[in-house]
Order: C-alpha cells, then sequence, then structure tokens
C-alpha cells in the first residue's frame, strides 16, 4: 500500500464478505480512511445487517454511507466528496433463486449500479478497482476445476448474467478509461456472521427449530466451499496489485476458492455433528437456476500473491456454529 493510497471504499459493508473486509482493513491500515456504503435492505433480517455496521463502528478510522449504489446522484456526490484511491465493490442484489422471483432488483443494484460504481472510478482517477463477480458465471459448465480463461457464455439465472455482465463492463471501462480493475469469481463464501440465505445457515436454523430441511438434487451437488478468512486474505493480498495492461488494458479475473469441492452430504453431516441434533432431511429435485458442481482453479492467484485458502470444511462449520450459539442463543 502506497502513502498516497489513504482512502479505501468498501461498498455492502453491511453485508457478509463486506464486513469482513472492512474489519481486516481497519485492522491493517489504522492509519487510511476506510468508507463503508450500503442501503440496508431486506433482502435477509435487516437486524443482522445493523449489528454488523455496529461492530464496524468501533474502529475509529471507518465512516459509514447509507446509499443505494442506484441513486445516480448520491453515488456521484459519494465519489466527489470522499475521493477513494482502492474501491472494493462488494455490494449487489445476491441469490441464484431469488433473481427468478425478483429480477428487477438484480438489474437495479448489480447493473445500474454498477455502472455507476465505473463511472465514480473514472472521474475519480482511483488506483484500482476490485469487484465481485460470481463462480454462478461457470454455469453448467461441466470441465472442472473451473478456470477463469473457460468460455461463460451460458449463464443459468439471471443473477450469473448480471455477473458476467459486470466483467463485460469493467472490462470496456478498463480499455477505455484506462482504469485498473480486477474481477473476483467467489466460490460459496460461508463463515460466522453469514447470509441467511445461503443453505449451510438455513440448515442450521432449521435443525436447531426441529424443522426439516431441503436438500435439492436429492443431495447429490458439490460446492467449493470457502471460508470466509480466506476470501477476505485473498482480496487483501490482492488490493495493492492493479493488474498491468494486457493488450492495452488493465483488468484481470481470479477465481477465489478452496480448491476442494465437497459433498453436499458432506457438509450436512458436519454440522449436525457440531450441533449435536440429527436432520429430519427433506429430499428434493433440482431447483431452476441451481448447478451440480463448483470448483475453482486457483492458480493464477496463488502465482501472482502466494495465497492458498488453508482452512478445512469442519473447521469452518465450528467456526460458524460457536458464531450462531452466541449471536442467536437457540
Amino acid at each position: 500500500m502506497t502513502a498516497k493510497t489513504n482512502t479505501i471504499l468498501v461498498t455492502g459493508t453491511a453485508g457478509f464478505i463486506g464486513f469482513h473486509l472492512t474489519l481486516r482493513l481497519s485492522a491493517l491500515y489504522p492509519d487510511s480512511r476506510i468508507i463503508g456504503l450500503d442501503n440496508v435492505n431486506a433482502y435477509y433480517d435487516p437486524k443482522l445487517k445493523e449489528a454488523r455496521l455496529a461492530e464496524l463502528a468501533k474502529p475509529g478510522n471507518f465512516t459509514f454511507h447509507r446509499l443505494d449504489l442506484a441513486d445516480r446522484e448520491g453515488m456521484e456526490k459519494l465519489f466527489k466528496t470522499e475521493k477513494p484511491k482502492l474501491v472494493v465493490h462488494l455490494a449487489a442484489q445476491a441469490g441464484v433463486r431469488y433473481s427468478i422471483e425478483n429480477p428487477h432488483a438484480y438489474i437495479d443494484s448489480n447493473v445500474v449500479g454498477f455502472l455507476n460504481i465505473l463511472e465514480g472510478c473514472r472521474h475519480t482517477g482511483v488506483d484500482h478497482l476490485l469487484y465481485a463477480s460470481s463462480s454462478s458465471v461457470y454455469g453448467a459448465n461441466t470441465k472442472v476445476p473451473f478456470s477463469t480463461d473457460d468460455h461463460v457464455d451460458n449463464p443459468v439465472s439471471l443473477y450469473a448474467a448480471t455477473k458476467k455482465s459486470n466483467e463485460l463492463m469493467a472490462y470496456t471501462y478498463s480499455h477505455l478509461y484506462g482504469i485498473p480493475a480486477t474481477g473476483l469469481r467467489f466460490f460459496t463464501v460461508y463463515g460466522p456472521w453469514g447470509r441467511p440465505d445461503m443453505a449451510y445457515f438455513k440448515f442450521t436454523q432449521n435443525i436447531y427449530a426441529g424443522k426439516p430441511i431441503d436438500i435439492y438434487n436429492f443431495g447429490d451437488m458439490k460446492r467449493d466451499f470457502t471460508y470466509i478468512d480466506d476470501i477476505v486474505e485473498g482480496i487483501v493480498r490482492l488490493l495493492p496489485l492493479p493488474p498491468k495492461p494486457e493488450n492495452g488494458t488493465p483488468h484481470a479475473l481470479y477465481n477465489i476458492g478452496n480448491n476442494q469441492p465437497e459433498d453436499l452430504m458432506k457438509m450436512i453431516s458436519l454440522l449436525e455433528n457440531e450441533i449435536g441434533i440429527k436432520a429430519e432431511r427433506n429430499l428434493l429435485p433440482m431447483q431452476p437456476g441451481d448447478v451440480y458442481s463448483t470448483y475453482a482453479d486457483m492458480d493464477p492467484l496463488t502465482k501472482l500473491t502466494g495465497f492458498k485458502p488453508s482452512t478445512s470444511l469442519k473447521d469452518g462449520l465450528h467456526k460458524f456454529v460457536e458464531w450462531y450459539k452466541t449471536y442467536y442463543k437457540p
């Protein structure tokens, strides 16, 4: 990190990854200003988001803006006022299944909102934009592990299509305006303070409540479960490394995953062991928009940064359940 890079903007800072990253950046760079942005919407329990924000208020170098990405004037004002040198854009309407129910939310946040981020970066002259993409862009690809060199032109959900469009938009802005931009394809992130719409979180809630858990594709699925601290470590290592221009365009894409897909049923068994209660299992067919397996090729990121994920699924789920018991007191 250079001395002049003293303002870092993190969008989605009330969200799962944004919260953990902001905590880490506040500790890592106490002399920098960490600016957070979130609209704290009700896609899942806003109380959890507010509790994360209360934790973030403790470090003295954090400033929060309650703002919607799609608010063009508000976003222009934010960039003019704060003049961030580094931007980590994590805010988005998340969730594959919800994109079938509420498609407009995805276009407003993930397309219009992302354009406002790119425009802010363009007019502020940021040193590096890191933005969240998703393993969902790989769609129904069967070649594994998934590589950023693979063609990703067949998304199976609108959420995935918006993330692919983000990559194209970022590439275009990098090409036209020289904005150094790095896209991060996240793979099934889990851990303490996580998202209640994620399977491992819903399973935990239902097991404690004595309700059955819905298991899709009759349990025959694999996911590259990636613990939150590993995700944050990967982002932190990339932050001071803006991509060098390739054919005149300073844009790069990386997978951030665990490089080790696990069976869904294994994850459920580990959760049951941690909680100490056997789940009642409701086996169902595959849901529209879901994919059978995810598996990240991590070689390019490891080569550049030396980063390798180090948290096993067993250890990660143990830490999640310990947090869950403390927070929800089931």
